[in-house]
This record gives C-alpha cells, structure tokens and sequence, in this order.
C-alpha cells in the first residue's frame, strides 16, 4: 500500500493512528537527534519526524534524503509540540517507523515553492515541476472545478454537451488558421477550427435546440498576455430564442460561478450599453465599470480661444481623476510620455487642476482664463482637489487613448479592486467594418451574426450604420465572452457575403453547406462563445492566461518543454507532398 491517507488529510483529531503517506520531499531540517521532513502531495503537506534514539538506522537514511525524493513513510500520528498554524495539518506530525525511497531526483533547477527562483522561461521548459508549486497547482484546480460548475449549470438548463470536429475547412474570416496537410488527398488542407461555429449552426438545423461544448480552438496569430495560439472555449447556441433569451440564460451562468467559485452575488440583470455608450464614455467596448472616470466631450466649450492644438481638432476629450490636484509636475509628465506610447498614440496632454484652495492651474492658462477652465470643470463634473486630464485629435484615436489612461489613473489611484466584480453586456455592435487598405467591408464579429433587423434597409444605402444583434459579456474591463442572433434565412446570408466582397461562387465553395442547410428548415437561432481561459484567469486574479494552462505556449508560440513547433524529417515532408522553401 503506498497510502492510507493523503499529505492534507490529517487533523489532531487523528491521533494514535497508524498511516502511510506517499509524496515528495518538500524540505528536510536536520536537529541532530531529530530529522525533520516536510512531505508534500497535491493535497497538502505533513510533517514526518525520524528519531535518531528510537531508529538511528532510519534517522540516517531520511538526512540522505533531497528535494524532490519519492518516498513512502509509514508511522503513527501524533500531536505536535510546535503547531504551525500555517498549514491545515500543522497540529499533527507522524513519528516515521519506516521508510522507503520510491524514487531519487536530480536538484531541481528551481525551487518548488509559493514563490520561486525560476524565470518564467525556465519554469516553462520544467512546467511539470512548476505544477508541483501551490499557485500553478492550485489555478489548474480552480480550472477544474469552474468546467465542473459551467457542465452542471448548462445541464440543469437543458443543454446537451457535443463534440465538434477538429479537422475542418479553411475559411477566409478571422484571424490566420492553422491548417493541417492531408495525406490521403495530397495537396489538400485542413483547418483547425478557430470555432464550431457552422457545426454550431448546423446542430441547431439537426433539431438540437441547445448545445454546449468545452472545447480547444486555434488561432494563428500574435501572442500577448491573454492569447495562445491555442485556447478553450464555452461555445453555446440555442434554437427559436431572441437576443433576451441568449442573454438572460448566460446571466444566470455568469451567477452561478460567481456564486458557486467565489461565493459572491453580483446583481442581475447586468447593465447593458450600447457599443456606441461604451466607446464615447470610456474609450473602448470593453469597459471598466469598477470606477467612473468617464470620458467627456469637450469640444464644443473648448474651442474658439486661440489655442489650436484644440481649434484644429477634430474631438476633445477628458477625463476627470477624483482627488489627484497634488499631482506633482513630475507625475503629470510621467502621464504626458504614458499617452505618446506608440500603442496608445496620443499627441500630448492637457492639464487642470482644480486645487483645494479654489484656484485653478493649468498648461494652458496663457489660452484659458480661469472661468474657461471651471467651465470645462463643469463638463466633467470636477470638484476641489480633482485633476482633469485633456487630449486632442482624430475622435476614435483620443477616445481610445483617453480610455488608456482612464485604465491608468484608475491603478494609480487604487481605484481597480480585483476582489469587485462588475459585468455588464454592451449590445448593438457595428455589423460590418470598413478596411482602408483592402477597399472593403469585414465581419466584426463574423458573416453568421444577423443584423438588427430595422437596420437591414441600410444594407443598400450605408452598410456602415447597420448594427449587429450581437452581445458580449464585459467584467472588469475584460472580455469574457460573445456571440449573436444568427442569420437563418439564405437570402439575408447572402446579402450578408455580398456585402463582405464574396462573389456568389466564392460563397458556395466555402459556405455552400450551410447555404445547403438553411434551405431544409433552419429554425432561428442564437448563441455565445466564452473564452474559458480568460475567465479562469479573471476569478484567479490574474491578467495572464497562461498561468491557468497547463502546458501552455510562450509569446513566440513555442512549447520549451518539448520544443516544438520543430522541423519535419524529408522523408515525411515527401510523403505529404511539401517542400519547404527556405
């Protein structure tokens, strides 16, 4: 038997009892006549004790023992003398009668602990010792237990878990496929699918009504923080449903997590915005809701004085940061270089601080009297003590670089709480988007989503305005998750490819078989993607999903540890029929 018990499961209620414990060596104290080990498991750590008068031979053979040592121990269970309140089974230790070493190991390169020596590129290369660490640990757990949660909720709602192929077709949307050579058909390709979404579709043709899959997509495209070139997803769709039902039913799996993992409620229903809402108060569709901080037109009450970094103009906008008048000069040029980054792209920063002993100070008082400024004041709704941040330029560059350093003022100001959650749905996305490099429109989202349906007029007149019924799920500036009403009609579909430049036979060769489906009864339909990945990431509190993966790729999408993406042999390469071309 190499256990009775596992390393967390021992209380003092356990005393006198005699167990064996399996594990690794997490550290070990020599006292002379004492050895201590710490023995360590996924569940816990427990404290074995080797006595050097009762059994010199034992008590010789655990000092010999390293980190990361194998080893059975057997022995009786007694209250400790010296509790450590640090640890669940800190009240008990066991008093060692044998031992065995089940498996020896090299000095780990770093070390297992809470907080370890090792880079990211070396625990990378090691992942399966990084595992061993509490934090890695600990966030594959919370993984598991949130999938747990997701399959129970969407049952109990009637959903029915189906998988999906992963060897697909390529298609032209979206990002960049990964695409997989056929053997059996030389000179032809699959994709990986960068989503079930026609299979989705086609399930809700079948008659499925609601489906659900916790399933593996691919992307071939730049990796950040929260991408990797493969990733989870929730995907969800749902037959005869309107954009209420989709929402209404996701809000209550949004509640069920938060309830079930975190134990909190969060109120429903969440607020909704509109996309249009979203971009003019905060700069981006994905907001921050935790703090106000919210963008404000200024263009109308600043123009007209002269100063034509504003005259000339297209938008002014600002910002008002509660209580930050003190801001010294250095910090205000430290925000002034944050909002020329090339990533956030502004031209400069206005200033103006409304002080607490009622005077008003600005960069651009040579230009604005101060009965000027307490009028911008007004527009922001300034109060004494706060600063107000302005910026100038194109209207969707300044409202997104205003909404960069609204995120930036709300860390600064310890206005983030990640122990505070709020979602909310922004609605009424732009269908299409217009792309100056290619003279054409794209998909927002993708050429499935319906448009609202008062808006399908606008389709010969200005596509441009036609808003998508389409939804995404926003908590705490991320997004989570999102989807739409589906186009179920083939006429609307292929209104819909016209107007992203498909010609009628490119539609057919790549969408012929949905086309095909839609013609045998198709039902109207809906449905949602989550990205799973990230909201482990958000309820484990972290930015990174990559700490919630278990193997997972670096920026450069190489997995170190088995090192890969590597070369093929030739002889492989041949029988595949490619040539690489150097």
């Amino acid at each position: 038997m190499y256990r009775t018990h596992t390393c967390g499961d021992l209380r003092k209620s356990d005393a006198g009892r005699q167990v064996v414990l399996s594990g690794w060596v997490q550290r070990s104290r020599d006292f002379g006549g004492m050895t201590f080990v710490d023995l360590r498991d996924r569940y816990g750590i427990t404290q074995l004790v080797f006595n050097m008068e009762t059994d010199p031979g034992l008590c010789e053979k655990a000092r010999k023992l390293g980190r990361e040592f194998v080893i059975r121990a057997s022995g009786r269970v007694t209250e400790r003398s010296s509790k450590n309140p640090r640890i669940l089974t800190g009240d008990i230790e066991i008093l060692v009668e044998d031992m065995e070493v089940l498996n020896a190991s090299r000095v780990p390169p770093f070390t297992i602990e809470e907080n370890t020596d090792g880079g990211d590129d070396l625990r990378m290369k090691y992942r399966y010792l990084d595992i061993r660490r509490p934090p890695v640990k600990d966030h594959l757990i919370l993984r598991h237990r949130m999938a747990q949660e997701v399959r129970k909720y969407l049952d109990g709602q009637g959903f029915i878990e189906i998988e999906t192929p992963v060897l697909i077709k390529s298609t032209p949307e979206g990002a960049r496929d990964f695409v997989v050579p056929s053997r059996m058909n030389r000179g032809e390709f699959y994709a990986l699918p960068q989503s079930p979404q026609t299979f989705k579709q086609l399930l809700m043709v079948a008659g499925m009504d609601k489906y659900f899959q916790i399933v593996k997509c691919f992307r071939d495209e730049d990796l950040r923080a929260d991408r990797q070139p493969e990733f989870t997803q929730i995907d969800c769709e749902m037959s005869f449903v309107e954009r209420e039902d989709v929402l209404n039913t996701f809000e209550g799996l949004a509640g069920h997590l938060f309830q079930a993992i975190l134990g909190i409620q969060v109120p429903a229903p969440f607020p909704r915005l509109s996309y249009q809402e979203t971009m003019e108060k905060y700069g981006t569709d994905k907001p921050d809701l935790r703090f106000g901080m919210e963008i404000h037109d200024l263009s109308v009450v600043a123009r007209g004085k002269g100063f034509q970094v504003i005259d000339g103009a297209e938008y002014s906008g600002g910002i008002c940061a509660p209580g930050a008048a003190g801001y010294s000069r250095k910090l205000l040029d430290e925000l002034t270089e944050f909002v020329k980054r090339p990533q956030i792209g502004g031209r400069g920063l206005i200033w103006v601080k409304f002080e607490t002993d009622g005077n008003i100070r600005s960069s651009v008082d040579k230009f604005y009297t101060a009965e000027d400024l307490r009028k911008w004041g007004e527009c922001c709704g300034a109060r004494s003590g706060d600063l107000l941040l302005v910026m100038s330029g194109e209207t969707q560059a300044t409202r997104y670089a205003l909404g960069e350093l609204r995120l930036e003022m709300g860390d600064r100001l310890s206005l983030r709480d990640k122990n505070r959650f709020i979602p909310l749905w922004v609605v009424d996305f732009p269908l299409l988007e217009w792309d100056e490099e290619t003279g054409r429109f794209y998909a927002m989202h993708h050429p499935f989503t319906s448009p609202r349906l008062e808006d399908i007029d606008l389709f010969e007149s200005d596509p441009a305005k036609v808003r998508a019924n389409a939804y995404d799920l926003v908590i705490n500036g991320v997004e989570i998750g999102g989807g739409s009403i589906r186009i179920h009609d083939e006429r609307l579909q292929k209104t819909m490819f016209k107007n992203l430049g498909f010609s009628e036979e490119a539609a057919r060769e790549q969408f012929g078989f949905l086309m095909q489906a839609f013609r045998y009864g198709a039902p109207p339909h809906g449905g949602i993607a989550f990205g799973f990945d990230r909201w482990v990431a958000l309820f484990g509190g972290s930015e990174s999903i990559r700490d919630f993966i278990a193997f997972p790729k670096n920026t450069a999408g190489r997995d170190v540890m088995i090192n890969t993406p590597a070369p093929l042999p030739g002889e492989q390469l041949k029988e595949l029929g490619i040539r690489v071309i150097k």
